[in-house]
């Protein structure tokens, strides 16, 4: 299934200090974090106890554009959704706009490919309905 931003997920975050690398920008691990951070709390939204029980996530690939930079206490708006789900892997989506007044600078893509795991044999896993209706809506 290849529908995109169907179900999407927001927050917000505020860049401190300990977010900044020698150049006073927020550090590239830091994004890479922050991208990590709401994929979990989308998945932990979406799914009940029992699910996530019985699945969890792990990483195959992360892809990410940096478009700007983000500097301390500047406030950033970070978007989630699912995109393509297909046997055991699914592409999520993030994007992160600097806010500024009315306006939403662009600051970094990201596209990242996760595999379902089992959490009884630790294996790969298909994705079944359920969970794809709960990833697209």
């Amino acid at each position: 299934m290849n529908q995109e931003k169907r179900i999407s997920y927001s927050h917000k975050i505020r860049v401190v200090e300990s977010d900044l690398d020698a150049l006073n920008h927020v550090n590239n691990v830091v994004y890479l974090q922050w991208v990590n951070d709401i994929s979990e709390e989308h998945w932990n939204l979406l799914a009940d106890e029992e699910l996530r029980k019985k699945y969890f996530w792990v990483v195959l690939r992360h892809e990410i554009d940096y478009l700007s930079q983000a500097v301390l206490g500047d406030q950033i708006k970070v978007v989630t959704w699912v995109g393509a789900s297909k046997g055991v892997r699914s592409v999520r989506h993030v994007e992160m706009f600097i806010e500024d007044g009315d306006e939403n600078k662009p600051l970094i893509r990201a596209s990242s490919t996760w595999c379902l795991i089992d959490a009884k044999t630790l294996r790969p896993t298909r994705i079944r309905e359920d969970v794809l209706d709960l990833l697209t809506g």
